[in-house]
């Protein structure tokens, strides 16, 4: 690396780490991303890396085909939380769901739980999964 190359700015990092999450989410490539967008892959890793920064209106474009507000690429992003106490527990919980559905099986199963059209059968599952979840606790 350059000696006179400039580190990311933490606010890009996590703005591009948002995007790849919910792109990772939906199951789109970055090629498609791009291509919704009209710039090459190679520029969306850039985003997604935090190397290259994302303009107004260019995450407004995003938001839109990602189909999420604008608002969610800033969720728990570096020195925005008010109280320091609740700012931790916020960010190691949103930490733990970014490495849940950055594993193979989280994907999996998100991209599956999202096709889930009732609203009663989601429900079911979920305490299913906390049932799992207490069994294992007892062994």
């Amino acid at each position: 690396m350059m000696e006179n190359k400039k580190k990311p700015n933490p606010i890009d990092i996590h703005v591009g780490s948002r995007i790849r999450l919910r792109r990772t989410m939906l199951g789109m490539s970055q090629e498609k991303l791009g291509e919704s967008l009209g710039i090459t892959f190679q520029q969306i890793q850039k985003y997604e890396k935090g190397t290259n920064r994302v303009g107004a209106s260019r995450l407004q474009n995003i938001s839109s085909i990602l189909n999420v507000p604008v608002s969610f690429f800033f969720e728990d992003a570096p020195g925005e939380q008010a109280d320091a106490q609740a700012g931790f527990a916020e960010a190691s919980s949103s930490n733990y769901v970014v490495d849940f559905l950055s594993s193979s099986e989280g994907l999996q199963l998100n991209r599956a739980f999202v096709k889930i059209g009732d609203p009663k059968v989601r429900r079911k599952l979920v305490d299913l999964v906390k049932a799992l979840a207490a069994e294992a606790e007892l062994e």
